[in-house]
């Protein structure tokens, strides 16, 4: 498995896990909950904080836009509330100079043409595809062209599926990392086939990351274990409040926990080769005659 430089951090083989902190729109179009986000990812140690970039009027279907939703703004179609929580340029010009004052890496997912173009004008360490957006041929090949290595999530997808996303990246950079993700918010223990990892990192000989959706931070300890190099998890400063995101975010505290866990368990899995420790062989001089 080779190794990919992210700015001043190079993630892979070898190296510490790299960990995402999704912010998504958890902030909720509100820059002070983005700020405490970002602080939140920065305090505990985690490598970037990641937004969502959408062209709302594009990429909500044509029978959702007008849909009638409640909101701690009123009442308002789908389509405004989109517009209504998406951050644009004056926004992600904050972002990234907030980010680099930390310092802290920074990204977002695109999910469409337009969004990569806009995001591209950043100096960003890598371009994230959702799930969403893993069958579209024709943002694959765009992120893949842009000379940032690609994060990409298999979530929702067949084997074949991933097959012909990994087919359509790797022809223009071999710098991405898939990411096994189960979609569903929040998922299932008995639904996130953790040893799909070790399928995927076998299958395609790339680095490999876990998007989580559950409750806890379990599984993404034995995601680490399992060999994901990459672990990305949603963040909320409340679990209460408004948003579909939420409640499958980590609060602080258990950034905090999954962090610590994973920094104590990847010692103890050491490199598999049989060695013989320097207080065994004082062991061994006392009991082997």
């Amino acid at each position: 498995m080779k190794t990919i430089k992210l700015g001043d951090t190079i993630i892979g083989e070898g190296c510490p896990v790299y960990f995402i902190a999704e912010i998504g729109i958890n902030h909720n179009g509100d820059m002070q909950i983005a700020k405490k986000l970002i602080d939140a990812a920065f305090v505990t140690n985690w490598n970037c904080v990641k937004f969502q970039k959408r062209t709302p009027s594009t990429c909500i279907p044509e029978n959702q836009k007008d849909v009638m939703r409640s909101t701690p703004w009123g009442e308002m179609t789908y389509l405004d509330y989109r517009y209504r929580v998406e951050f644009e340029k004056k926004q992600y010009d904050y972002i990234n100079n907030y980010c680099r004052e930390k310092p802290i890496h920074w990204s977002a997912s695109v999910w469409d043409i337009k969004s990569l173009e806009f995001i591209l004008n950043y100096d960003i360490p890598f371009i994230k595809i959702p799930s969403a957006k893993i069958t579209d041929d024709a943002i694959l090949s765009e992120c893949a062209k842009s000379g940032k290595p690609v994060f990409f999530s298999s979530g929702m997808s067949t084997l074949e599926e991933v097959d012909n996303a990994v087919n359509v990246v790797d022809k223009y950079t071999k710098e991405y990392v898939l990411f096994h993700t189960n979609s569903s918010y929040p998922a299932k223990h008995k639904e996130l086939n953790l040893k799909l990892i070790e399928t995927l990192r076998k299958r395609y000989g790339c680095i490999i990351g876990y998007s989580g959706h559950e409750y806890d931070i379990e599984p993404s300890v034995i995601a680490a274990v399992l060999g994901a190099k990459v672990i990305e998890r949603h963040i909320t400063i409340n679990h209460n409040l408004w948003g579909t995101d939420q409640a499958a975010s980590l609060e602080i505290d258990g950034m905090l926990k999954l962090f610590n866990r994973v920094a104590d368990i990847l010692p103890v899995l050491g490199n598999g080769q049989k060695i013989i420790t320097d207080a065994e062989f004082e062991c061994r001089k006392k009991l082997r005659i």
